[in-house]
């Protein structure tokens, strides 16, 4: 697989918060409405995959894992200040690995949220089957399960993760299936061989052999996440750009989401403006869902490629 031709990121951009490089004043992305509190529940993983934008690896903990006593702090918040938060999602490192997990689905749950789980639905998912049995009795499609699988060929998927992930992956997909859970799929658009929908039809054929009853025209019931280079060059985005893309602001991620993270050391969890920038610490928007409401500058890559003209979200 060639990696994409990529010129290096101009040193100049993506420096102030409010003005690019070029004196124009930076796009920010204000906080509409919270729909979406997302949980980083530690970066540990059971594999470490070639292109991971958070590093997650069996020894990275920069992410500690966060607790059901940590997330309920945040639960209680958005009851006490009535906030429209929807849904709750899941992500790592690995979700499964954190042992609170299952009580943590259990709380979101039973409060009426949706919940969404990132995974990539290998061993770790697998030791927790009775528990997601559980709640699936008790919540049924309320609870959804996003499995990573990058290509519909194990040739590409294991190029990026690890020789034989593949098939573990897919098998706890039919697994899934089997047990009657909603569950979506992610992939990615980068591997620069096929167009878009060459890879839906190649995911079609995959999950019709193997009775997965996933809609591969939907894009959230399969998302394709274009690559995030940060070291590719992109565009700053201005206050103009909204007028020139005929895009609103209200259609990026960080205009309903937030993200939680417990840093390794940290003596409480902290609220990030997204889930794509756990590491810089200008995302980082304070303790509370409250001081995470404030407006956030684009001012990273990611936000100019993944968000504003990529298209992606990460959420239904």
């Amino acid at each position: 697989m060639a990696a994409p031709a990529t010129r290096p990121l101009d040193p100049s951009k993506f420096r102030n918060p409010l003005v690019t490089a070029n004196g124009e004043a930076r796009a920010t992305v204000a906080l509409s409405a919270l729909r979406t509190l997302w949980v980083n529940t530690g970066t540990l993983c059971n594999i470490t995959c070639r292109n991971c934008y958070i590093e997650s690896s069996p020894r990275n903990d920069a992410l500690a894992y966060i607790t059901a006593a940590e997330l309920r702090g945040y639960l209680d918040e958005i009851a006490r200040d009535a906030l429209p938060v929807e849904e709750i999602g899941f992500t790592g490192g690995e979700p499964f690995l954190n042992r609170d997990l299952p009580q943590m689905l259990q709380e979101v749950l039973s409060r009426g949220f949706r919940a969404l789980v990132l995974t990539n639905a290998m061993k770790p998912m697998r030791n927790h089957a009775a528990a997601l049995l559980a709640l699936r009795a008790a919540h049924g499609d309320r609870l959804t399960l996003r499995v990573s699988l990058d290509h519909h060929s194990a040739l590409l998927h294991d190029l990026e993760r690890q020789e034989g992930s593949f098939a573990q992956a897919l098998d706890g997909l039919e697994w899934l299936a089997r047990q009657g859970f909603r569950t979506h799929v992610a992939g990615r658009a980068g591997f620069g061989q096929e167009d878009e929908a060459a890879m839906r039809a190649g995911f079609a054929a995959l999950f019709a052999e193997r009775g997965i009853p996933i809609d591969t025209t939907d894009p959230v019931s399969l998302m394709l996440f274009p690559e995030m280079d940060a070291a590719a060059d992109v565009p700053e985005i201005t206050t103009a750009c909204w007028g020139i893309l005929r895009k609103s602001p209200d259609s990026l991620m960080c205009a309903s989401a937030r993200m939680v993270v417990k840093r390794r050391g940290a003596m409480r969890p902290a609220v990030l403006a997204c889930t794509l920038l756990p590491y810089d610490p200008q995302f980082e928007l304070g303790a509370t869902l409250a001081e995470a409401s404030r407006p956030v500058a684009l001012n990273h890559p990611h936000c100019a490629r993944f968000c504003v003209l990529g298209g992606a979200a990460c959420s239904r």
